[in-house]
């Protein structure tokens, strides 16, 4: 047997260190944290200064009693978890379980898997940073107090089965006062001037600086310049440069991997992940934008032999974030002439992102050339204006340029790219010149990297903890992440083109979004729940406050019981006054005013399935309700909005001498017939499907439920088989089962079946549990 065993946090890193370290070495891994507070109130005993108890948690006992029998046998144990706070605290729990001797363990750390990092970390053992331990396990500590405590007071107040917790109730409170500011956003409208012009038969855009406030003042300027000669008046050229971003953090990688791929923050983990375990990145979380000599060397040999020296410039940066570890260094490949990180398309694709960004971090400046542009009217005091920018020396842009969150106002009128050859006093042709109406934009909702962007700007979490907030807010129902449609908008468009003017009214869509966070009602009631009475759990300033001391303790500054203490006396003392707060006074509720038909009122409020519309008040036998529709929300929805939900349920007619009915429900608007039920695509209102159309969709979800079908047997006609997504499949009490490959579905018979669904292998649990994130 090995004398030396080294445990690693995952399986795929185990694989690729064993592959370093030689016969002398097992590595094992302990999959990620195998203790935890268990659950219930017996986690945290509060008055012995919060000391803890952890349990081994179900799914590791068996992994416990692995690694139990591997020190057994083994002389030295390296410890080896992650280089953070996470780690070093799984580190503590392994060699508290394992009853470790201390002259018999060591802690290594590395923030890539190299065999020269391997090696290094192995020569430079230490022990486990108790400070670091302790770090991690107030934020634990803290979090489990705030949820355990202010989880039952929601409960009571607001809903059953809801939960708050310290970071992601200041993140949902980002999306819902954006939500705010956009509902109360008045659009203004303003007219943007562009012309085309002709130079020598090519094309020149420009612009005029200002925008007019009116339609008569836009519509005098045009008519001006219909009877205007163009001419050069001034042209100003001028060097410029652009300098390459830093390399990445975790949240900057977050935020360019979603704006260049569209990935998710919770799929850039994973994929970074994959990328560190196999070795082809460093660390995937950290704040620092730091590059150690060495990797600056090695991208400074790629740098001069793919594109030469005058490339190269190297460049040390610091992070502009508070308690950023500058020790440990950004996200880079560990091996620049690698271009290759293997065969999945999404390791490939963000590899690229990564060796891009680095490389060009180390490259010199672009060097440009601006031009612009004035152009001066006959008749007209003002003068309108284009731009053009030439490179002269590529610099970074060679391999890589950062994408920004900016929303492009209008297609670009300006020439970005090369001018037409012009000179002073120069007379241009003018070809079109167009007035259009323009509206102020809301202030953008958020994406899931833009709202990352502001916790970190904000001091609020840390590298390790963004993604899981952001899954934590959307699986706990707070926050949707979708795409809505805009509306039409009419717009006027005004132009003047050969000597002759003309004013029409367009229309265009306004106010879409693409993969954007939406609060939903439950986040309304109960942010405003805890504004009002649990102001610093959500306080913006208290809660990066409070990041700030977990750092203190980190370097041993502050004592955590103290920390916990400090907080939990005011916290604990909110909770008790709550008692006090009765169900009635929870803004959950609002009254809109009474049904002309009945004269009852109508109360729009929370009900169990989510928001609804209510006529007649509680005490009220014969209440009606209806559901909100997507993008409603209670503290805003009209009478005439609520009037309009009632139209609902609505008869659309009869299809087969049955009755089909239009209604909205849980999961959106649909239509009922004979018992069945087909959701209506976006297209389609529930209150103006004509019957025609609905027999249409019924029609087609028949036939799209007999392809679906391949067979079913007289002896049991509960066991379907299936076409799906991925192929054929058997379902059979709620359940799907694997047909094997060896098996054609449509000859099976209905002992072969029967067969199947007994033997169908048990999907594994516990040892591949999720690691942390």
């Amino acid at each position: 047997m090995p004398k030396n065993l080294v445990i690693v946090e995952s399986p795929a890193k185990a694989k690729t260190i064993e592959g370093y370290l030689g016969k002398d070495f097992k590595v094992a891994s302990s999959y990620g944290h195998v203790r935890d507070l268990p659950k219930g109130d017996k986690a945290i005993d509060i008055k012995n200064k919060f000391k803890p108890t952890y349990e081994v948690t179900p799914d590791k006992k068996e992994v416990i009693k692995q690694l139990k029998g591997l020190v057994k046998d083994a002389e030295t144990i390296y410890l080896a978890s992650d280089d953070d706070r996470e780690g070093e605290a799984i580190s503590w729990h392994l060699k508290e379980v394992l009853k470790l001797k201390d002259e018999a363990t060591k802690r290594i750390v590395f923030r890539e898997i190299t065999k020269n990092a391997i090696s290094k970390a192995i020569e430079n053992p230490r022990t486990i940073d108790i400070d670091l331990v302790n770090a991690q396990q107030a934020r634990r500590i803290l979090d489990r107090l705030v949820g355990f405590e202010l989880s039952p007071v929601l409960w009571k107040k607001i809903k059953a089965g809801l939960s708050a917790g310290r970071v992601q109730s200041v993140a949902v409170r980002f999306i819902v006062e954006r939500e705010r500011e956009i509902d109360k956003f008045k659009a203004k409208a303003a007219y943007r001037i562009t012309a085309q012009f002709l130079v020598d038969g090519k094309p020149l855009s420009a612009e005029l600086p200002k925008k007019f406030d009116t339609e008569e003042e836009a519509e005098q300027f045009l008519q001006t310049c219909l009877n205007a000669e163009f001419s050069i008046k001034n042209l100003e050229k001028k060097p410029a440069k652009k300098t390459p971003a830093p390399p990445f953090t975790t949240s900057t990688l977050q935020q360019e991997a979603s704006r260049k791929m569209g990935f998710s923050v919770a799929q850039t983990m994973s994929v970074a992940q994959k990328l560190y375990e196999s070795g082809k990145i460093t660390y995937m979380r950290t704040d620092s934008v730091n590059l150690s000599e060495e990797a600056m060397q090695k991208a400074q040999n790629e740098i001069q032999s793919a594109y030469g020296k005058e490339f190269h410039k190297a460049r040390k940066y610091s992070s502009k974030s508070e308690g950023a570890q500058e020790a440990h260094e950004a996200i880079r490949p560990t091996n620049f002439t690698e271009h290759d990180a293997g065969n999945d398309r999404n390791e490939q694709r963000l590899y690229e992102l990564i060796w891009k960004r680095a490389i060009a971090s180390q490259m010199a400046d672009a060097q440009l050339e601006k031009t612009n542009v004035t152009i001066g009217i006959s008749n007209a005091e003002q003068t309108l204006s284009a731009s053009g920018e030439v490179i002269k020396f590529e610099g970074f842009l060679k391999v890589y340029l950062e994408s920004t969150d900016d929303e492009p106002e209008e297609e670009e009128s300006t020439n970005k790219g090369l001018l037409p050859p012009l000179a002073i006093g120069q007379q241009l042709d003018l070809v079109e010149m167009k007035a259009k109406q323009t509206f102020t934009r809301p202030p953008a909702r958020y994406t899931e990297a833009s709202l990352v962007k502001k916790l970190e700007e904000m001091g609020i979490g840390r590298p390790s903890t963004y993604a899981p907030t952001i899954s934590t807010i959307q699986k706990r129902n707070y926050v949707i992440k979708e795409s809505r449609d805009g509306t039409p908008r009419d717009y006027v468009e005004m132009k003047i083109s050969n000597g002759k003017f003309a004013k029409a009214t367009k229309t265009e869509n306004a106010g879409s979004d693409k993969n954007k966070l939406f609060p939903t009602n439950i986040a309304m009631v109960v942010n405003d729940f805890l504004v009002e009475h649990f102001p610093n759990v959500i306080d913006y300033t208290f809660t990066a406050r409070v990041e700030k001391e977990f750092d203190d303790i980190a370097q041993g500054k502050q004592e955590w019981e103290e920390m916990i203490e400090n907080f939990y006396s005011v916290f604990h003392s909110k909770v008790e006054q709550t008692e006090n707060v009765s169900r009635a006074d929870v803004n959950s509720s609002r009254e809109l005013g009474t049904d002309p038909k009945t004269g009852k009122p109508i109360i729009a409020r929370l009900g169990k399935f989510g928001p609804l519309v209510q006529i007649g008040d509680q005490e009220d036998e014969e209440k009606q309700f209806a559901s909100l529709k997507k993008g409603q929300f209670i503290e805003n929805i009209t009478l005439e909005d609520a009037l309009e939900l009632f139209k609902l349920p609505r008869d659309v007619g009869h299809f087969e001498d049955k009755k089909i009915v239009a209604a909205i429900g849980r999961f959106g608007p649909y239509i009922r017939h004979d018992g069945k039920f087909v959701s209506l695509g976006k297209e389609l209102d529930p209150l103006s499907i004509t019957e025609d159309e609905a027999i249409e969709l019924i029609k087609d979800k028949r036939e799209a439920d007999a392809k679906k079908h391949i067979k079913t047997f007289e002896e049991n006609p509960e066991i379907q088989i299936l076409n799906g997504r991925w192929g054929p499949y058997i379902k059979f009490n709620k359940n799907n089962y694997k047909i094997p490959k060896d098996k054609e579905a449509e000859n099976l018979t209905y002992e072969e079946t029967l067969h199947i669904i007994e033997n169908q292998p048990e999907k594994k649990k516990g040892r591949f549990a999720k690691k942390k994130k």
